[in-house]
């Protein structure tokens, strides 16, 4: 298992307390998460139909304003463990630093990999990936510069898990040109990570390899009834996207009691130089607040967004002591 957020188990382990008791800011989850409300039987005792599912697909294109083939999928995570059967093995080329499973993946399917710092790094790369906004720096790239890269690959994936908040960032326009394929979470933005939803979005010939790679029900039934109804809810997600950039920046205001400075980030987390990360972890902890830290870089702290009011006060509480 590769190093992540969301390892509540650690931090229990570490410092104890019921996993209801913490507030995990060690992701980059929304903790108001959609309100899902009630869903059918069916949702639960049927496999899904065809029709089904094609709701779903038609719901995310709403969402992510394209009219390009996709495929629904048991999250982006279970869309990266795909790529390497989109092609054989060749020179993957990764803009880093960024999520680590791609580099992952991608080795032990037998490819090349090379992680790079810069766009033009990518090119002659059979496989080129960038995180957009990435993870954990929430660096984003104007999209003349990523679509730049397209004849000068031979694909270009686009991680856009992040980009819910900020939507113009998204090429997801795009997505039917040849060698763009684009991958969305569902779970971070919605808040309903345990749902276990994303989508790849494509051109015709990529999607379905990764259609029938995924198999006949690639995602639950109850996942395709909340989804239909969270992609299409567009005044959730204008009142959550300005609520998200609102309490971002009151994060920011909130650690500058710490001296910690802000490298970047995103509406749904954000990223800071400490002086001693796993100091700082440490402090959180022990009022059961996590925290994400990174072995590579010591003194890196991301944090998510609190949710409640009660829960920013507490994390306020901890850091003004």
């Amino acid at each position: 298992m590769r190093e992540h957020g969301g390892n509540l188990d650690l931090a229990q382990q570490r410092f104890g307390g019921r996993a209801e008791a913490w507030i995990d800011l060690s992701t980059g989850i929304n903790r108001v998460p959609y309100p899902v409300g009630e869903v059918s039987a069916r949702a639960w005792t049927a496999l899904p139909s065809r029709a089904e599912i094609e709701a779903l697909n038609q719901a995310a294109r709403h969402a992510y304003r394209t009219s390009a083939p996709l495929v629904a999928i048991g999250g982006a995570q279970a869309a990266i463990q795909l790529l390497p059967q989109l092609a054989s093995p060749g020179r993957a080329r990764i803009l880093a630093p960024t999520y680590n499973e791609y580099a992952g993946v991608l080795s032990a399917a037998g490819w090349d990999v090379q992680e790079v710092s810069e766009l033009g790094a990518l090119v002659s790369a059979d496989l080129a990936i960038v995180v957009n906004p990435n993870n954990p720096d929430g660096r984003n790239y104007a999209a003349r510069d990523l679509l730049a890269l397209l004849p000068r690959v031979g694909r270009l994936v686009i991680d856009e898990s992040f980009a819910d908040a900020v939507p113009h960032v998204s090429l997801a326009s795009d997505a039917d040109r040849p060698g763009l394929l684009i991958l969305r979470s569902f779970g971070k933005f919605y808040g309903l990570a345990g749902l276990r939803l994303g989508f790849a979005i494509g051109n015709a010939a990529d999607v379905a390899r990764l259609a029938a790679a995924s198999g006949p029900w690639p995602v639950s039934g109850a996942a395709i009834e909340i989804g239909c109804r969270a992609l299409r809810d567009d005044p959730w997600a204008e009142t959550t996207s300005a609520r998200l950039v609102r309490d971002s920046i009151r994060l920011d205001a909130m650690v500058q009691s710490q001296g910690w400075a802000l490298i970047g980030g995103t509406p749904l987390f954000r990223l800071y130089e400490t002086s001693d990360a796993l100091a700082a972890q440490d402090k959180l902890a022990r009022a059961y607040i996590w925290s994400r830290v990174f072995a590579q870089k010591p003194t890196w702290l991301r944090l998510g967004l609190a949710g409640s009011e009660s829960e920013w006060t507490r994390l306020g509480e901890v850091l003004a002591r």
